[in-house]
């Protein structure tokens, strides 16, 4: 009889990855998970250091959330967004506006970070079209930027790993040179910076800024870009500069929202507010997939009007409004305030970064180990002092990644960063014994 990997592999395209790597390294079958880690059929735990791609916010099988979804489950599954409603959806968009940055107090809802990311470019490039700007019909994004897998939120993306070969097909942005913090070539540092680089953004708005509809931006953290950061400072400047073009400035908070940060939005860090925010992966604690894109009254108001005119947002997706998913959500609120996980996050978050300056700061190949709220993430180098990258061939955090496995971690490093992303909710002894594992896979690999 097969075997459940060979069953998996007769017929699963698993994503983002190259399928032949799976001849020697099949896929690593998971019967449960329970807080930060997960276990395999053979018994095998693994911490989930990554939080499965940066969503389960509060461990997995959470108890209080998984009795939320069950009980849902038997009043009321799904029902047709347009035009009906249920209270949870309701209380949900209360509770939301409530915590979001100010003036976003309108939400559309959808079910994943790359269409919350479509919602708002569609409804940036209506509004001004419907306000009497026409020309306005291009987007800005920073280099290496990603928003999400779908045509339109590929077209701002900037990372060609994953829209190069696609671009015959997207529209064209304009890209603005991203902040390097690591690699300055200002000599700031992300602790104190005037933010020289913001002229990059100055120059492509003096060019460019009257035909552009919004600028998309990761706040603070560049995830896929292997978790570059950068001050709160630059979002201000960039927040001035979009309101002398008339450009919207859209925060793309998919990965950064629900505490990551160490705040409930990166934006919180800034005195100012994006015209649009979208967010998804921790909004449901990883139970289920929702997605929110939340916009000012003034871009709710464009679209308002009689039917006859033509201005509705006719945009909709099946799962929008899921009651299930929103009793996720309101469980995963309900909890964060209650155990007051941000505060206790905060405590951790130091714990975190105590043990990894002890085992990674004289390592030779670990040029810098940053850190923004629970995020932490180490830059693997040839050379400390010239910060020289390893050959992307080499696939070194392929290799890591496959030892950390082996020693019950589940990493899953960006080119050459090794990073940390675990659940809020992790104690201070599960962060001990996933340092230690690193460091092993780690050396394992680089000595």
């Amino acid at each position: 009889m097969a075997t459940w990997q060979e069953r998996d592999l007769a017929h699963i395209w698993h994503p983002c990855s190259q399928m032949k790597d799976y001849e020697d390294f099949p896929p690593i079958i998971i019967e449960r998970g329970e807080g930060v880690r997960l276990f395999d059929l053979d018994g095998k735990d693994y911490i989930d250091i990554i939080s499965s791609w940066w969503c389960n916010t509060l461990g997995h099988c959470n108890p209080d959330i998984a009795e939320a979804v069950a009980q849902q489950a038997k009043k009321l599954d799904h029902v047709l967004f347009a035009n009906f409603s249920h209270e949870g959806i309701i209380q949900l968009a209360e509770e939301l506006t409530a915590i979001m940055p100010e003036g976003l107090d309108k939400l559309c809802f959808s079910d994943n970070g790359s269409t919350s990311v479509e919602c708002a470019l569609k409804m940036s490039f209506q509004y001004h079209l419907q306000t009497g700007h026409p020309e306005k019909q291009r987007f800005m994004c920073l280099s290496e930027g990603y928003h999400g897998e779908t045509l339109g939120a590929l077209s701002v993306c900037a990372d060609a790993t994953y829209a190069g070969m696609y671009a015959p097909l997207m529209h064209r942005s304009h890209v603005i040179e991203a902040p390097d913090c690591y690699r300055c070539a200002y000599g700031c540092t992300r602790d104190a910076c005037s933010c020289p680089c913001f002229e990059h953004a100055e120059r492509q708005f003096e060019q460019h800024g009257r035909e552009t509809c919004a600028v998309i931006v990761e706040p603070l953290l560049q995830g896929s870009a292997g978790m570059r950061m950068y001050p709160p400072l630059y979002l201000e400047k960039l927040r001035a500069l979009c309101d002398r073009h008339d450009v919207h400035l859209i925060a793309d908070e998919v990965a950064t929202g629900f505490g990551r940060t160490g705040t409930m939005f990166a934006f919180d860090q800034t005195s100012v507010s994006p015209d649009m925010l979208c967010t998804s992966k921790n909004l449901t604690g990883g139970f289920l997939p929702m997605a929110v894109t939340a916009v000012t009254d003034d871009i709710y108001r464009a679209f308002y009007a009689d039917y006859s005119e033509g201005k509705a947002f006719m945009h909709s997706h099946t799962y929008a409004g899921n009651p299930i998913a929103a009793a996720a959500a309101l469980a995963v609120q309900r909890i964060m305030r209650e155990d007051r996980v941000l505060e206790r996050a905060a405590v951790k978050a130091d714990h975190l970064q105590a043990r990894l300056t002890e085992a990674f700061g004289d390592h030779p190949h670990v040029g810098e180990i940053r850190r923004l709220g629970m995020i932490h993430a180490l830059e693997l180098v040839v050379d400390r002092d010239t910060k020289e990258g390893f050959d992307p061939g080499e696939r070194m955090g392929y290799r890591i990644y496959r030892q950390a496995l082996d020693r019950g971690l589940m990493l899953r490093p960006l080119g050459n960063v090794v990073y940390f992303n675990p659940a809020l909710t992790i104690t201070e002894d599960e962060l001990d014994c996933a340092v230690e594992r690193a460091r092993g896979a780690i050396d394992a690999v680089l000595g």
